[in-house]
């Protein structure tokens, strides 16, 4: 009885994965939806009756239970790059002479796609089982969102069978959005049940990801196409056609206004031909992809430090709509640059309902002739942040004046504001500025910093008001008698932020100099300078601006913001109340630091033993430069399975080669 309920409940689940592949790649339903409600009504009620028999692949489970607490970060295997922008024809047609340029022949092929304005996604499937999915974060990490990814039917949990056999490894890359039509019945929903509206389709898709509990992002409608490979193992494709053809058969949808370019008259065709059906296409797009075709050629073009050079994002004209600035306000950040931003009445584009314009600086205010009550044009430059793009001047009203920055004071403690000479914005130089304040301390306890959970906005801001807090330091004398006392804190809340803190003491020497807020001092730069200064923050308070720019990756303005940083008392007073607070820097490990110093390798291939990003790791805490190109620089090429191209330009230099079997000798 058992072996027919159990070849009943595999007929059923293969007949529902079976629909979803028609009807997500291959657009070609079979099923009504009352049908398919009835199979997994049917496949439900059988699996409740027979418990044992559930597989963790079902259909049934794609709905899991909510998770405790944050999420978890992991690392790409392969880094989720940005792309290059193109913002007209012109800037196209550099793209493809570079590109024949550097590879030195006449013509190359492409793809061109559409870009989706959605939240870029890598599904990791190992023997074709998806175990994880991350959302791209920087690039390098992301946050475990695969409970969430489980409840898009479009996202197969097991890869579908195809003639050959399934990768041990792979990473896939896609973008997650939601269609026109199942935003505009979200907005619906929320408005009935007297809920904060969502802005756009971008928004709402980026929110349903990041929920605890996955019922809530399964009832808000999710798409997905797959548009690119990151790490694999056992795999072999040869052309990004191919690629998108492998992952059609093994179950996972791709874009079919997806296309071959061999031109470049094509390559404008193609997108000024998207740019015109733009507003019929069922789900947000912002301009069109465009990407070498063949992954030998990618290899010889390399990548830059954050964008490959085989890609380039074209991006349409922004829309914009005319509207009237009502009133132009300042807003002072972390740093006390003043941003004026003009207040709008509101306008809807692109879907969103838009009230403010970003002004930038006095200069664009200049430029622009930008005056309270004129008629303007706005525009959401790269359909993101809203600016205003020209005044339209027979409209202006009488009596409007010009509007200067410096006839005004901080908008936050009405102290003067000035303009250092060469720069364009104007600073606030009140040190206990409390928009600085609160800035400094909400950086300071960010994620990527010293990740105190609990310490958002209002917190920060309540705790300012209180006059508990004025500096970063004073975090590190809060008591629970302190917090218990405040509106929003009750016993549990106030332990739960004491426990966060003082679990935030015990952190790196990259997360500390970073929470700093040291100007023009980011991640990867405080991991550049951990290296060089071992951990040890009195190392990189005595380095001279000398010591700091021969420094690779430190420049003269981001050694001139950390010579300044160290030179002021307040910086140094509250630095050291950190530190005497509680605040421990755990060295990082470096074997022999200095022992690979001005060598370079470039790593390829897949490793049995170790990922690619640990090996990066183990060599850079060596002192090595680890490149993403062979290049004649190149000192030494560690090779894992299927090398592929990098493998035969590295023959070609004579560059020395290192396999996984000599791995760990190598490095040690």
């Amino acid at each position: 009885m058992e072996s027919k309920i159990k070849e009943k409940i595999k007929h059923l689940t293969d007949k529902i994965n079976e629909h979803n592949y028609a009807y997500y790649v291959l657009d070609q339903p079979y099923l009504s939806d009352a049908e398919y409600d009835n199979l997994f009504r049917e496949l439900e009620s059988l699996e409740k009756d027979n418990p044992k028999l559930i597989q963790p692949s079902s259909p049934t489970q794609r709905v899991g239970h909510p998770i405790k607490s944050g999420f978890q970060n992991y690392s790409h295997d392969t880094p989720m790059l940005s792309l290059s922008n193109a913002i007209n024809e012109q800037e196209i047609h550099d793209f493809n002479q570079r590109i024949n340029k550097w590879l030195e022949q006449e013509s190359t092929s492409y793809i061109a796609e559409p870009k989706i304005d959605g939240l870029g996604v890598s599904l990791i499937y190992e023997s074709g089982n998806l175990v994880r999915a991350l959302t791209r974060g920087d690039g390098y990490t992301g946050e475990d969102i695969t409970h969430n990814i489980k409840t898009i039917n479009a996202v197969p949990m097991v890869l579908r069978d195809n003639k050959h056999s399934h990768p041990e490894f792979i990473e896939i890359r896609g973008e997650i959005f939601m269609l026109k039509s199942d935003f505009a019945k979200l907005n619906q929903v929320r408005v009935q049940e007297g809920e904060k509206l969502f802005a756009n389709a971008r928004n709402a898709a980026a929110g349903s990801v990041r929920q605890l509990d996955p019922h809530v992002t399964a009832k808000r409608k999710l798409s997905i196409f797959c548009y690119e490979l990151g790490a694999s193992k056992g795999l072999d494709i040869n052309s990004h056609w191919g690629m998108l053809s492998y992952l059609r058969s093994i179950g996972l949808p791709v874009n079919p206004l997806a296309k071959k370019i061999d031109t470049i008259n094509n390559m404008i065709t193609y997108h000024q031909t998207l740019e015109n059906k733009r507003e019929s296409i069922p789900y947000e797009i912002d301009g069109s992809v465009i990407k070498v075709d063949n992954y030998f050629l990618r290899s010889n073009l390399g990548e830059r430090a954050r964008s490959p050079r085989w890609a380039i994002a074209a991006k349409f004209k922004s829309k914009d709509a005319e509207t009237q600035i009502l009133d132009i306000v300042l807003q002072v950040g972390r740093t006390g640059v003043i941003t004026p931003v003009a207040k709008i009445r509101e306008v809807e584009i692109s879907g969103a309902i838009i009230s403010s314009a970003t002004l930038h600086n006095q200069d664009e205010i200049d430029k622009k002739d930008i005056r309270i009550n004129d008629y303007a044009t706005v525009q959401r430059s790269g359909d993101v942040i809203p600016k205003i793009s020209n005044i339209i001047l027979e409209k202006r009203p009488k009596k409007t004046v010009k509007f200067d920055i410096a006839n005004h004071t901080c908008p936050s403690c009405n102290s003067i504001i000035s303009r250092l000479e060469g720069e364009a914005a104007y600073r606030c130089d009140n040190p206990d500025c409390k928009a600085k304040v609160q800035g400094s301390i909400e950086h300071f306890c960010s994620k990527n910093a010293m990740n105190i959970d609990g310490l958002g906005i209002q917190i920060v801001e309540q705790l300012i008001d209180s006059t508990l807090v004025a500096t970063i330091d004073d975090l590190f004398t809060l008591s629970y008698s302190d917090l218990v006392v405040l509106d929003r804190f009750q016993e549990k809340s106030a332990n739960n932020l004491i426990n966060a803190i003082n679990n935030s003491k015990d952190t790196t020497f990259p997360r500390f100099i970073f929470a700093l807020g040291i100007p023009n001092v980011g991640q990867h730069t405080s991991k550049i300078l951990d290296i060089h200064c071992e951990s040890s923050i009195d190392k990189l308070s005595m380095l001279s601006l000398e010591d700091l720019e021969n420094i690779d990756s430190v420049g003269l303005v981001v050694a001139q913001s950390i010579i300044e940083f160290f030179n002021s008392p307040s910086n140094m007073n509250i630095l050291n109340n950190c530190l005497a607070g509680g605040v421990k820097i755990k060295k990082t490990l470096f074997e022999n630091s200095h022992q690979l110093k001005d060598v370079t390798f470039v790593i390829t291939g897949s490793f049995k033993t170790h990922k690619r990003n640990e090996i990066k790791e183990i060599l850079e805490k060596k002192g090595a430069k680890v490149a993403s190109t062979v290049s004649s620089k190149t000192n030494f090429l560690i090779m894992g399975e299927n090398a592929g191209s990098k493998l035969e330009k590295a023959k070609a230099l004579n560059i020395k080669i290192v396999n996984e079997d000599q791995l760990e000798s190598f490095i040690n």
